[in-house]
C-alpha cells in the first residue's frame, strides 16, 4: 500500500537510504524553456524577447537568475546581447558558425590528432564535392574561382596559401548547400590550417599538386558531374593526408594531441 512505512525488524527502525538527488538550477530551467519556444519557432529570428524586468515580473526569478539563463543562451548562440539603448536579447537561429564552433571546441579540448582530421576529411568532403556538383550556383563558382585564383598564387604566403586553401575547401561544402557538411568542414579545415602552418608540412611541390587537384574539382563541379567530383577530391584528399603525415613521421614535428 502507497505510503506504508517499511516494518521494523527486532523493535528497530529499518534503515532507508536515499541516492543523492539534483535539484537543476533557476537559471537552467529558465533557460531551458526558452531555448524550446526559440528552437520551435515562437520566437522568430531577430525577436527581442522580454527586458530582464520584465522576465523577473513573469517567471518571479531574481535578476541573477534571468541574467545567467540569458548567457547561458547567449554562449550556445541562442540570442545575441545588445547593451545599450535600445539593447536587449534578440532571438538568432543557429547555424553553420554554430557547428563549426562546437566542432572546434571539441577538435581543441580533445587534442584530436591531425591524423584523425585528415581521416574524417577523406570520410566527409568527396560527399560534399558531390552534393556540390548537383546543387552549385553561379555564386558559389565564383567562390571557388576566386579561392583558386589565390591558391595559385606562386608570390603569396604559406599563411595565404593556406587561408586560400580553406577558403577553397568550404566553398565546396558550402556548395553542397547542407549546413551541417559546411560547418563540420568548417570546423576541419581550419584545424588542418592550424596544425599544418609549417613549410615542412607544406612545400613547394604540394602547393603545386594542390592548385592542379583544386583546379580540377572545381571544373568536375562546374561541369555537374557528381561522380568525378568525387573520384577527384577522393584522390586529392588521400594524397594529401599521405603527404602531410609522412613529413609528420620523418620530421617528428608536434601537432594537436600529441606530444
Amino acid at each position: 500500500m502507497a505510503g506504508t512505512r517499511p516494518a521494523a525488524t527486532n523493535g528497530t527502525r529499518s534503515a532507508v537510504r536515499l541516492t543523492p538527488m539534483e535539484v537543476p538550477k533557476a537559471s537552467d530551467v529558465l533557460a531551458d524553456d526558452l531555448r524550446e519556444r526559440i528552437l520551435e519557432g515562437e520566437f522568430e529570428e531577430g525577436t527581442a524577447l522580454p527586458t530582464e524586468r520584465e522576465l523577473v515580473a513573469q517567471t518571479q526569478m531574481s535578476r541573477t537568475t534571468v541574467r545567467e539563463a540569458l548567457r547561458i543562451l547567449e554562449v550556445q548562440g541562442l540570442v545575441r546581447i545588445k547593451a545599450g539603448r535600445g539593447g536587449g536579447a534578440f532571438v538568432q537561429r543557429p547555424g553553420r558558425d554554430s557547428v563549426a564552433s562546437s566542432v572546434g571546441l571539441l577538435i581543441r579540448g580533445q587534442k584530436v590528432r591531425l591524423a584523425a582530421l585528415l581521416e574524417t576529411r577523406e570520410a566527409i568532403e568527396p560527399y560534399c564535392a558531390k552534393l556540390a556538383a548537383q546543387h552549385r550556383t553561379d555564386a558559389d563558382l565564383a567562390r571557388l574561382d576566386a579561392a583558386n585564383e589565390a591558391i595559385a598564387d606562386e608570390n603569396g604566403s604559406l599563411a595565404e596559401f593556406l587561408q586560400a586553401n580553406v577558403d577553397w575547401h568550404v566553398a565546396v561544402a558550402t556548395a553542397s548547400h547542407n549546413e551541417l557538411l559546411a560547418g563540420l568542414m568548417t570546423a576541419l579545415s581550419t584545424a588542418i590550417y592550424a596544425a599544418t602552418e609549417n613549410e615542412a608540412f607544406v612545400d613547394d611541390e604540394v602547393r603545386r599538386t594542390t592548385v592542379k587537384a583544386h583546379k580540377s574539382i572545381t571544373a568536375a563541379i562546374r561541369a555537374q558531374d557528381p561522380d568525378a567530383a568525387v573520384r577527384r577530391m577522393n584522390r586529392h584528399v588521400h594524397s594529401y593526408a599521405e603527404a602531410v603525415l609522412e613529413v609528420e613521421e620523418r620530421t617528428e614535428i608536434p601537432v594537436p594531441g600529441e606530444s
